[in-house]
């Protein structure tokens, strides 16, 4: 929407101030069609953001907005609604409420897949439901980014970094491309960087949520840190990364012990996708591979293995 009428506009002006008047009205445009889909979220002590995601009424926010309440109350214009708490995923820090009345316009899903460095970006809120939400812009500085010790938590990871500004409230809204369409759901803003959880993965979870599934993670049951491969041995058995996790200790019974994984053996593979350093377990464990038989490529005495593993619902301490 965004695209097409700035094309428009733009291969009929000459004027530069034509051009910016032109820029301007198709990005009030933007924030206007989307704050229809964005609602504030008023939890006992917070106020946050939620993105409608459903006509039926299921939103999504952020974990921390909720933390520690019982009721939720939503708002949008003129209108308030209660809402219940469907589910909640500390991990990611995202949060499925569901308002107990109303119909509402669900806000379009972008690809967070597709996203490059440079793209321009907006992120909306309206945490305490003005008759305008509050917009800042910028670009996509990373994609794929880690922040780790993030809110307790061992880190977070596949978050994107954008320099759009993130006022407190801004929790749970949603960062949009230039087509309108939300490609995240922002949750802070540290290092001077406004950080947003992909909407890929926020659809994950929340389809997850709305079925009454919890967002578990599998269980291996190892003790491992991120170590270099000698570059020799990566050039001998034909791996292109540095990095690997190296484990320490198995745990008796556990899916590791089960799956033959040994002290010294160097994970570099899970689920096919690379494991180039300790983060990157907790994100492939949040996948749905939990009782799933799940290919696994290590290093073991200079030579690349493939086997299988099963991981099990996770039962203790991050692995």
């Amino acid at each position: 929407m965004f695209t097409l009428l700035v094309k428009n506009k733009m291969s009929q002006l000459t004027n530069p101030l034509e051009v910016l008047k032109s820029l301007s009205d198709a990005t009030s445009m933007l924030v206007k069609t989307v704050s229809q889909s964005v609602v504030s979220v008023k939890a006992q002590m917070s106020h946050g953001t939620g993105v409608v995601i459903s006509k039926d009424g299921f939103i999504v926010t952020c974990n921390h907005v909720l933390q520690g309440c019982g009721t939720v109350k939503i708002g949008q214009g003129e209108k308030t609604f209660n809402a219940k708490i469907v589910g909640t995923d500390p991990y990611s820090d995202l949060a499925l409420i569901k308002a107990e009345s109303g119909e509402f316009t669900p806000i379009e899903l972008g690809d967070s897949e597709k996203l490059s460095v440079g793209q321009y970006v907006l992120a909306l809120a309206n945490p305490f439901n003005r008759n305008q939400p509050t917009a800042t812009s910028g670009m996509v500085t990373s994609v794929n980014s880690t922040i780790r010790g993030w809110r307790g938590m061992t880190s977070m990871e596949n978050i994107i970094a954008t320099d759009a500004q993130l006022n407190p409230g801004f929790s749970g809204g949603p960062l949009i491309d230039v087509d309108g369409k939300i490609i995240g759901i922002n949750t802070a803003y540290v290092w001077q960087r406004g950080i947003a959880i992909p909407i890929n993965k926020v659809k994950a979870v929340a389809d997850r949520l709305m079925t009454g599934r919890t967002a578990e993670r599998g269980y291996l049951g190892i003790i491992a840190n991120t170590v270099a491969i000698p570059e020799e041995i990566a050039e001998q058995i034909g791996l292109e990364q540095e990095t690997g996790v190296m484990i320490f200790s198995v745990e008796a019974g556990s899916p590791a012990r089960k799956a033959g994984l040994a002290m010294g053996d160097v994970l570099v593979k899970f689920n096919g996708k690379p494991v180039t350093n300790f983060y990157d377990l907790p994100r492939l464990l949040a996948e749905d591979v939990i009782d799933k038989e799940t290919k696994i490529t290590i290093i073991r005495r200079e030579n690349l293995i493939e086997t299988t593993i099963v991981p099990t619902v996770h039962g203790g301490e991050e692995d």
